[in-house]
């Protein structure tokens, strides 16, 4: 089936910030990642998609941090601290590191310096007390929290949060100016070991313990006869109801204030969500409950009006409830390449079966690498993708790149994975594995005129 050619969408690449080469084990918000912006405005993209920017948790997972408002320490940059007079370089000597993130060997090398470095900085600082001020509503009680959890002083906890987001504004800043929007990503859920949880308790199904009564994940399917148990605990929506919807609007807000566009993930469950009862082994025994997404997002919408929500309703595209949501709100939804050649060319993430309003990817966080996805393809999947995926290239993944942007999709988004044509053993995460996930980055060399060149011709 030919495609309509000359239709204009805007793209950009997927590249979580740990990503980033760097000389000190983990990718930061220094000068890579200015070169990273660079690399974009070069290939003329308009997004760079990141993922939570949240402290990492639980097998170092964005999604499953212990603050759905702090930022992750380790990606403060060290060498813009020598800058700032707070380390010198000779403090921060030369550490060998491997290739891919060690998060171990990273918090041992960096956590020392960071102490160092807060120890240099005056409080009196009138940006930092404005900082603290504008973020009361959050930052004080992760400084008690994280101060409890780990030990240290909660001055630690403050200064490293205006470290991080002193950074992170510095390079948005640049990006904007560059021409390039930045694409955030928020969990839908939080941990339950969490700063969110602990402050805020009201807000969530728990017991009188504190422990939560009811969990979330997602009911037996095709791909799991039990189900996926994850454990996040379920919010009391009928309170943050009679709080209008509080929390939430600030969480929102909040993100506003640092990205362009939010990927939602897992907005199917503000159409309806799946409550399974605590201590439960497996999550046959959950329940579906209705969401409140048709009365929240009236309400929080006009409060961002410069931010663009992107709906991940990934395993809910289909479903009625979620289908009526997603059209009421308006917001683009995601379209996955790699999901479109496992039935028949009626097959809804194919192009010329979905219509504009949405976000396409060859692949994203969660896939394999396009590369490694066709390397185990089914027949049935190659003969289908071989009959209408055209073959421009020799690559089978240039060529579901090309077929992408080709696409009527308002964004196309591609990780950078893809247009390195990199195989399995560099995917970003593989879900419901415990280890090995997080740590891919790609080194200096890998951007060269020759990749320009293709990203920005392909």
């Amino acid at each position: 089936m030919q495609l309509r050619a000359k239709i204009k969408n805007k793209r950009g690449i997927l590249l979580p910030l740990s990503s980033l080469p760097s000389n000190y084990g983990i990718g930061s918000l220094g000068e890579e990642a200015y070169r990273f912006v660079d690399l974009l405005r070069q290939t003329n993209q308009s997004y760079w998609q990141l993922l939570p920017l949240c402290p990492v948790g639980k097998g170092n997972s964005p999604y499953a941090s212990i603050s759905c408002f702090a930022g992750e320490i380790l990606y403060i940059d060290l060498d813009m601290l020598t800058c700032d007079g707070l380390l010198k370089k000779s403090e921060i000597g030369s550490e060998s590191f491997s290739k891919n993130v060690d998060y171990d060997k990273v918090r041992e090398f960096k956590i020392p310096l960071l102490k160092l470095a807060v120890s240099r900085f005056k409080t009196n600082n009138s940006d930092f007390l404005s900082f603290c001020k504008e973020n009361d509503y959050w930052l004080y009680s992760f400084a008690e929290f994280m101060s409890q959890k780990e030990g240290f002083q909660k001055d630690f906890y403050l200064v490293t949060q205006y470290l991080f987001f002193s950074q992170y504004h510095r390079l948005r800043n640049y990006a904007a100016v560059s021409d390039i929007k930045i694409i955030g990503d928020i969990p839908f859920y939080v941990d339950k070991d969490s700063a969110d949880v602990w402050s805020h308790p009201e807000i969530f199904k728990l017991g009188k313990d504190l422990t939560p009564t009811l969990v979330a994940g997602v009911p037996p399917d095709f791909f799991s006869s039990t189900g996926q148990l994850w454990g996040n605990p379920i919010y009391d929506w009928d309170y943050l109801k009679r709080t209008n919807y509080d929390w939430w609007e600030k969480r929102l807000i909040h993100n506003a204030k640092l990205y362009d566009a939010i990927r939602i993930d897992h907005f199917r469950a503000f159409a309806n969500y799946y409550c399974i009862p605590s201590g439960s082994k497996d999550a046959k025994s959950g329940f579906w409950q209705n969401g409140v997404g048709h009365e929240f997002f009236p309400r929080v919408s006009p409060k961002i009006p410069n931010t663009m929500i992107i709906a991940e309703d990934l395993g809910g595209e289909t479903e009625p409830p979620v289908i009526k949501l997603v059209k009421a709100t308006g917001f683009p939804n995601m379209k996955v390449m790699q999901f479109a050649f496992s039935t028949d060319e009626t097959n809804h993430f194919l192009p010329q079966n979905f219509g504009s309003n949405c976000v396409c990817y060859t692949g994203t966080h969660d896939n394999d690498t396009t590369l490694g996805w066709y390397q185990k393809a089914s027949d049935g999947e190659k003969a289908l993708f071989d009959r209408l995926v055209p073959k421009k290239y020799d690559s089978p993944v240039l060529n579901l790149i090309s077929f992408a942007l080709k696409s009527k999709a308002k964004i196309v988004i591609i990780p950078f994975t893809d247009y390195l044509e990199l195989d399995s053993s560099h995917r970003i995460n593989t879900p419901s594995t415990p280890d090995g996930n997080w740590e891919w980055r790609f080194e200096k060399d890998d951007i060269t005129e020759k990749l320009k060149n293709k990203i920005k011709f392909i």
